[in-house]
């Protein structure tokens, strides 16, 4: 076997190890359901699987290929399978684009690369797609230098979708644009280099590969007869955080900062921890800014842009001028979450750490035990953020329901009530999570409607669904007429005995199919109207 095939294997060993390390509990039977992380059994396609249900194109193509997956495999191990392959992809990538000829090194920028406060936040509020192309970026960082393989790299991004594309974009194009030439990778051998194409067709190529694959997300946002909106609050509600004494620039440098406060991993304001990890990244980052390796100057300069575009929203001037970006042309939402774009930020570092071990630890066994440092310097990460993630059944009341709706031949949509976007199940462990309904009642034909709009303290992201905002109208008069507004179903699947006692009101001409202690299911026996246009 070749030396790189031998590094890459032993790195994604690596990395099956550390997934399974930092999963734990949620490696059991069921599904981990945790902020935007939804997963439901036997899953079925939708308009809203393709972004055609009115909202904002965040879960295509993701929830399509996990649709499609679950009729091979069962769903809650294609989650598992997922969420591992994270961790594989990542570590292994991130191994390879150390030029090296000792697999130590290797393996340190491995454990750094999917072992960082980057991952475990992102982990911790649930974005598996994003981590997805995350864990693909420095197979496209590879692919693009040496000219091969571009298409397949891209995979895991496309899969991820609109911020998974985004991110490897303002990397991959840098690199196309600025490193030098090679056609056989890192390990490469004297003359096996290819015909370097002129950069600018490479430039050319690339972006028409990042079109191509983003086509899924960006055709039904075209065909949106509303046009793109993007709520000018979420700039203040994203922007990045100061989670370490270091503030909000210190934060992420650490490659911390994520705007979610619930998705930082417990212990994390330990001084001593959050010392080590700041000096972690930057010994990182300045011994790849020192090295001389072909793709520097595209990857640093994609670091240095991701960095500037997270740190836009940490001055109040910078979140003014971005409210009125975001006000001119809705599509520039999507750097409104700006700390994932530090994402090339921990590339570089990765693979400046391995080189820096290189150096340091001339003897095999201390470069090795230098693998372990990430993990030492953010143990919390273990064990599923110490039991933040776990694994847990949907009760029979729920798959009760589903199986009452889709026997109905009757026309008229499903209305989940209360109309918040996250919930906190007693049976899921009290985790906020997406409400689940939206996937788990999908029904061809028949529209289940759940409100999009996200609250970050007092702050409150309006939605970006005409019928969600219609609802909501509805829903503020003193006796909402459901069946008017289309909805031959509501769901009650949360809520306090003042919001139950309110929703019992507004029900009382609905028939109580399903009960049960964690769902009720209560259907009009009248005439419902047409349902209003999407």
């Amino acid at each position: 076997m070749p030396y790189t095939a031998r590094a890459g294997l032993a790195a994604a060993l690596l990395g099956l190890v550390l997934g399974c390390l930092a999963l734990g509990p949620a490696l059991g039977w069921g599904f981990t359901l945790l902020q935007d992380m939804v997963f439901v059994p036997e899953p079925e396609f939708s308009r809203f699987t393709f972004g055609l249900a009115g909202g904002a194109a965040r879960v295509v193509p993701s929830d399509a290929v996990v649709t499609a997956l679950a009729y091979v495999l069962p769903a809650e191990l294609v989650q598992k399978l997922i969420l591992l392959g994270i961790f594989v992809l990542g570590c292994s990538g991130a191994a390879l684009l150390v030029p090296s000829g000792s697999l130590g090194p290797r393996l340190v920028a491995g454990a750094f690369y999917v072992w960082n406060p980057y991952v475990a936040e992102r982990l911790l509020i649930g974005q598996w797609a994003l981590l997805l192309g995350y864990a693909g970026l420095p197979w496209v960082v590879r692919a693009v230098w040496s000219r091969r393989r571009v298409v397949a790299a891209m995979v895991p991004a496309a899969v991820g979708g609109f911020a998974a594309m985004t991110v490897t974009a303002i990397t991959a194009l840098p690199v196309a644009a600025l490193s030098v030439p090679s056609g056989a990778g890192p390990d490469a051998r004297p003359g096996a280099r290819l015909a370097a194409l002129p950069r600018r067709r490479v430039v050319v190529w690339v972006a028409v590969v990042l079109g191509m694959f983003s086509l899924p997300w960006l055709v039904p946002t075209a065909l949106r007869p509303y046009g793109i909106e993007g709520d000018p609050a979420g700039v203040d509600a994203f922007a990045a955080r100061a989670d370490t004494p270091f503030g909000a620039v210190g934060s992420l440098l650490s490659l911390g900062g994520i705007w979610n406060a619930y998705a930082v991993p417990p212990g994390y304001e330990s001084v001593v921890g959050v010392v080590a990890r700041l000096a972690l990244t930057l010994a990182g980052v300045v011994a790849f800014l020192r090295a001389d390796v072909p793709y520097k100057r595209g990857l640093a300069v994609a670091a240095g842009i991701g960095l500037g575009v997270a740190c836009v929203g940490v001055s109040g001037p910078g979140r003014e001028a971005f409210k009125q970006v975001v006000g001119l042309w809705g599509g520039f939402a999507v750097f409104r979450d700006a700390q994932q774009y530090v994402a090339p930020l921990a590339l570089a570092a990765a693979v400046g750490l391995g080189l820096l071990a290189e150096h340091v630890a001339r003897r095999r066994v201390w470069v090795a035990a230098l693998a372990l440092v990430p993990v030492a310097v953010l143990p919390t990460m273990a064990w599923g953020s110490l039991g933040r993630l776990g694994s847990v059944s949907y009760p029979q009341s729920w798959t009760a329901a589903r199986e009452v709706i889709a026997r109905d031949p009757a026309p008229g949509d499903v209305l989940v009530l209360p109309f918040e976007s996250y919930r906190r199940f007693p049976w899921n462990g009290g985790r906020a999570v997406l409400d689940p309904a939206q996937r788990f009642f999908a029904v061809a034909g028949r529209r289940v409607v759940s409100n999009d709009a996200v609250r970050v303290g007092d702050l409150v992201v309006g939605s970006e669904d005409p019928r969600a905002q219609a609802v909501e109208h509805v829903l503020q008069e003193p006796s909402p007429n459901l069946p008017g507004a289309g909805f031959l179903y509501v769901i009650v699947d949360a809520g306090t005995g003042e919001e139950r006692e309110r929703f019992a009101g507004w029900l009382r001409a609905a028939r109580l199919v399903v009960e049960g202690d964690d769902l009720r299911l209560y259907r009009f026996d009248g005439p419902v109207a047409g349902v209003s246009p999407q």
